[in-house]
């Protein structure tokens, strides 16, 4: 758990320290650290872009791989990928509250994602956040990161 601690802690503070540089004309207070959470509107920015990504995996066919790795409804999918990004942007642990440690490899060790995956669950995300309304900067990152993490889950060779 120590070790899971750290890494949210460096995320975090990558996150903030970005956050932090990109919106300091929005800060009123410069003392106060507005996290990721914060700045795309909390639960409301979370649910939004979560919602956005799965209603366009259901609906698009370019994303029809990743959507056959989940069970017919995705609701439960709905709610973890809310949880812990709730946490990982720097809200309330929710995931880790319920499960521990995300170990997100392992989670997704059942699955074979390849590249083409990958590339699938990253195009999605991205199109989910076009539809946001986050500030570009944000976005801009949020998709690095994503690419960063995507890339750890993969466990197909190219």
């Amino acid at each position: 758990m120590k070790a899971y601690q750290a890494h949210v802690a460096k995320t975090r503070y990558s996150l903030c320290c970005f956050t932090t540089r990109a919106t300091q004309s929005m800060n009123t207070d410069p003392t106060e650290k507005q996290t990721l959470y914060m700045l795309i509107g909390g639960d409301t920015g979370v649910r939004s872009l979560v919602d956005r990504f799965y209603d366009l995996m259901e609906q698009d066919t370019n994303y029809s791989g990743i959507r056959k790795l989940h069970p017919p409804s995705l609701n439960n999918a709905r709610d973890k990928l809310y949880w812990y990004l709730s946490g990982w942007m720097g809200g309330p642990e929710l995931y880790v509250e319920r499960f521990g440690h995300p170990r997100m490899r392992m989670r997704h060790a059942a699955f074979s994602i390849g590249t083409n995956e990958k590339d699938q669950w990253l195009a999605c995300m991205n199109s989910a956040l076009q539809d946001t309304a986050f500030d570009e900067p944000i976005k801009i990152r949020l998709m690095q990161a994503f690419g960063q993490i995507a890339e750890a889950i993969r466990n197909q060779p190219e």
